[in-house]
């Protein structure tokens, strides 16, 4: 068990996590960088990335956090294998506990812990991550131009990524397991009336079928929740939009934050509800929850915290 002080402790290492421990050790602050339970954020669980600047032909998602950390790295960041099981956010300087046993003392706190998209719990999910099932049609929509697919969900995620798949794919099929739509009107009416996307109501997926060569999904194996008649819909896509779950557990009840958990943040801003804390990515942003997005949040989060700890007297050696 050791003591790991810092003028800036950042949690999570996501694109928001790495991008703001760049801004931070450029400006001297030593930040460290919890890498939580899923280092590199949800990056490394994506195939191609094609919507991130900089790079002329696609890159892996494992490959460009490798890189942002690496970036960080060189500039002064020091990374931790560690999973933060508690926080205390009610003094400065801030103490968070790792599962080793270790504290991170910091005068400032980023948290960039991200959201964790909500799955259906198969197995055959898992089996065909990122070879044709995810979670973000803006991510992935672009490699299945011409191609069927299949989005999962009935609320406004669910009807905003089949109208954004409708553009790519030759045609979209919404999977719900009721017999209405739990989206805002207006959603529904732009979706029931797309030419390219049908509804399959009262539907629940029961396993995710795939193969070939190169091996990918197939189809979906789908049951009638009323008669339990079960078909397959063969589609090469299949998108999981039955929301997002913010990795808010350990600041519920010490920051302000929305109904659905995201942390809320002064508009144009990154600072929260406690001084000294920063909230940057996903774990703030219900809306767009994209790389790009992230990082740019990660960005403010560490120029703000360097102007705090500017503005208290804290920012010298």
């Amino acid at each position: 068990m050791a003591d790991h002080i810092t003028k800036t402790l950042i949690l999570g290492s996501g694109s928001a996590g790495c991008t703001a421990a760049i801004y931070a050790a450029r400006a001297a602050l030593k930040p460290i960088v919890v890498s939580g339970m899923q280092p590199g954020g949800q990056l490394t669980i994506t195939t191609e990335v094609e919507n991130f600047p900089g790079f002329e032909d696609p890159i892996q998602g494992p490959e460009l956090m490798e890189r942002m950390r690496v970036q960080a790295e060189r500039m002064g960041t020091v990374f931790c294998q560690d999973h933060i099981v508690s926080l205390d956010l009610s003094t400065r300087p801030f103490v968070a506990v790792g599962d080793s046993g270790d504290r991170y003392i910091a005068d400032t706190l980023i948290l960039a812990t991200g959201a964790s998209a909500r799955w259906l719990g198969l197995d055959s999910e898992v089996t065909w991550m990122g070879r044709g099932v995810s979670a973000c049609a803006t991510c992935d929509g672009f490699f299945f131009r011409g191609r069927e697919v299949a989005v999962v969900g009935g609320g406004n995620s669910a009807v905003e990524e089949a109208l954004f798949l409708a553009g790519p794919a030759s045609r979209v099929t919404l999977i719900h397991r009721r017999n209405s739509l739990r989206a805002e009107q207006t959603l529904q009416d732009r979706l029931l009336s797309h030419p390219k996307i049908r509804v399959l109501w009262d539907r629940q997926v029961v396993e995710i079928e795939g193969g070939g060569e190169p091996a990918g999904v197939t189809g979906v194996r789908l049951r009638n929740v009323h008669t339990g008649a079960e078909e397959v819909l063969p589609v090469e896509g299949v998108f999981i939009a039955i929301g997002h779950t913010p990795n808010t557990d350990l600041v519920r009840d010490q920051l302000d934050t929305d109904d659905a958990g995201y942390i809320r943040t002064v508009p144009g801003s990154t600072k929260t509800s406690v001084p000294g804390v920063f909230a940057a990515g996903d774990v703030q942003d219900p809306v767009f929850q994209q790389a790009v997005t992230a990082a740019g949040t990660g960005c403010m989060a560490a120029l703000e915290a360097l102007r705090f700890l500017e503005e208290t007297g804290s920012a010298g050696a």
